[in-house]
């Protein structure tokens, strides 16, 4: 399969946002990209940055008018096409969702943020209502795809629970970045966790992964810190965790991968992960801690 990965840096201008999506998944479907994969939050901004009332109306009902553009944009060049966007389900109830169209522009299904961080200069928690819908793969005509949000991608439980329901890929829409403050040696510590702890999730389910983060420098609006600079390196990993792309950190990309999804079968033939747990000494994994 021909995976698509776009690493954009983005404006306060949804309009204009959009459009240059729509112009790079053109790009990407000119390069026989059958699956396009984009980064968390894609329509505007980071915008959780500071807690602002104000900023809930960037939110939108699905199907909505993003969810119309997409699913246009996903039928005119024939891709399955993965978005990001803000849920507005009810008044006062958001959630950060990722929508995944099918070639001819339906939706295939929609994923709920299930982990919700809430940190300096990631208030998310303030936005966002934790995900009802579980970790279930996505059927589409490109196969079945696991698909999480971002800080989702910390956690191991979520991509087994997608592997063991049958997801052929684990794919992360993520907005990830440095805190000025930390020195370079740091800032490298996290960048590099990130992606080791991705490629685990590769190795030990025996499936490729595909992360797409955001990329440039988005100012903090209150002042209260330098901003974010978010660190790009949007990559694909094969399932035994080798990196078969990985982009640059500052750099925009519109990059298609080929993923030889046939090697999943074998990879999980030499390394039987999934046969070999105990599951029933794993009750204690439904606690929040064990004393």
């Amino acid at each position: 399969m021909k995976v698509a990965l776009i690493q954009m840096a983005c404006t306060a201008d949804v309009e204009d946002n959009r459009n240059k999506l729509a112009e790079r998944i053109a790009e990407a479907a000119n390069n026989q990209a059958e699956l396009v994969v984009l980064q968390e939050l894609h329509n505007s901004l980071y915008f959780c940055q500071t807690e602002n009332t104000d900023l809930f109306d960037l939110a939108e009902p699905i199907p909505g008018p993003s969810s119309e553009f997409y699913g246009r944009i996903a039928r005119q060049h024939s891709v399955v096409l993965v978005t990001s966007l803000f849920e507005r389900r009810a008044p006062g109830l958001y959630h950060n969702t990722a929508v995944v169209f099918e070639k001819d522009g339906t939706i295939a299904g929609k994923y709920r943020k299930m982990h919700i961080p809430d940190d300096p200069a990631y208030y998310e928690k303030f936005y966002f209502t934790p995900g009802d819908l579980g970790f279930h793969p996505i059927d589409t005509s490109v196969g079945r795809l696991g698909v999480q949000v971002c800080w989702d991608q910390w956690y191991p439980e979520g991509a087994r629970l997608m592997a063991l329901r049958g997801a052929e890929l684990l794919i992360y829409p993520t907005a990830i970045g440095y805190e000025s403050s930390d020195t370079v040696e740091e800032q490298e510590r996290q960048r590099e966790a990130w992606t080791t702890v991705q490629r685990g999730h590769a190795v030990t389910n025996g499936l490729p992964v595909i992360a797409v983060n955001r990329t440039g420098h988005e100012p903090d609006p209150s002042g209260q810190t330098n901003g974010i600079r978010f660190w790009g390196s949007s990559f694909v990993a094969g399932p035994q965790g080798e990196l078969l792309y990985r982009a640059e950190k500052d750099e925009e990309t519109v990059k298609v991968v080929d993923i030889d999804l046939r090697r999943s079968e074998n990879v999980r033939r030499w390394w039987p992960f999934l046969r070999d747990r105990r599951i029933e000494e794993f009750s204690g994994l439904s606690r929040r801690f064990l004393d």
